[in-house]
């Protein structure tokens, strides 16, 4: 008959390739936290605010001018899709930026907060 051997261990590439997509979404995350901190001072409001769950939220809706009680539309599911897409959109446009500039918010943010945070935008509310 035939005999088979199996062996349990790994030769450790997937676990590297696990860890590197770890190391790349962690710094991924903190650039957006960074954006996020530096946007929300731009708009006059404190940057620690970022970094709060929920917080984030209520002080994202002062800074585009949507009212405090959207913050509940965000935890109904696929209505929070759309008024993320139109607070988004309003981010673009209280910082003079075009339409095209939001949907890059929308489908890139992590390329295009760090534009928004970093570069010579500014809030005009």
């Amino acid at each position: 008959m035939y005999e088979y051997e199996y062996e349990y261990g790994s030769s450790g590439g997937l676990e590297a390739l696990g860890i590197g997509y770890i190391i790349v979404m962690l710094l991924l995350t903190l650039l957006v936290i960074v954006s996020l901190w530096k946007i929300y001072n731009k708009a006059g409001q404190p940057g620690w605010a970022a970094i709060i769950p929920i917080y984030n939220i209520w002080v994202l809706l002062q800074i585009v001018g949507r009212p405090g009680w959207w913050i509940i539309l965000f935890f109904i599911p696929c209505v929070n899709i759309v008024i993320g897409v139109m607070v988004y959109l309003d981010l673009a446009r209280v910082f003079g930026k075009s339409v095209g500039f939001g949907i890059g918010l929308i489908l890139l943010s992590f390329v295009f907060l760090p534009i928004l945070a970093f570069g010579d935008a500014e809030y005009v509310g």
